[in-house]
């Protein structure tokens, strides 16, 4: 005799005439080998679902933690790379200020245009489009 059924213990059930019917029109369909076994399974399921939804209660607090530490991170990170970036330009723009007599007017038009472009582009300027506009094409 298996383990389980060893220790099962019999008691009386009362049910509706419409889910004793459900139970017999159901078990073989799921492949029990008796109503029972059927009722046990639905039982198990149905406590399973009760408990899921208790943890339902629980999962967007802790999913919101989680996705709040990860935001946090990731805006730490960003902001040290734009940092660098920034301090990177700035290195760039004094080397090409020191070499390139520019005066005030084409500066402002400059930013007019870079401005335009980047917003056009959605912030993907490329040195090429960059070039053929010095250029003149």
């Amino acid at each position: 005799m298996p383990e389980e059924t060893k220790n099962k213990k019999k008691f009386p059930l009362w049910m509706y005439p419409e889910t004793r019917k459900l139970v017999s029109d159901w078990y073989e369909r799921d492949n029990c080998q008796s109503q029972s076994e059927f009722i046990e399974k639905a039982i198990k399921f149905y406590c399973g679902y009760i408990s899921a939804e208790e943890g339902v209660r629980y999962l967007p607090a802790a999913i919101t933690s989680a996705m709040t530490g990860m935001v946090d991170g990731m805006e730490n990170r960003m902001a040290r790379l734009i940092f660098k970036l920034a301090v990177e330009m700035s290195m760039m723009m004094n080397v090409l200020a020191s070499t390139a007599d520019v005066d005030e007017a084409t500066l402002r038009r400059l930013r007019g245009k870079c401005v335009s472009d980047v917003k056009k582009s959605v912030g993907a300027v490329t040195f090429e489009d960059v070039a053929r506009f010095q250029k003149g094409e």
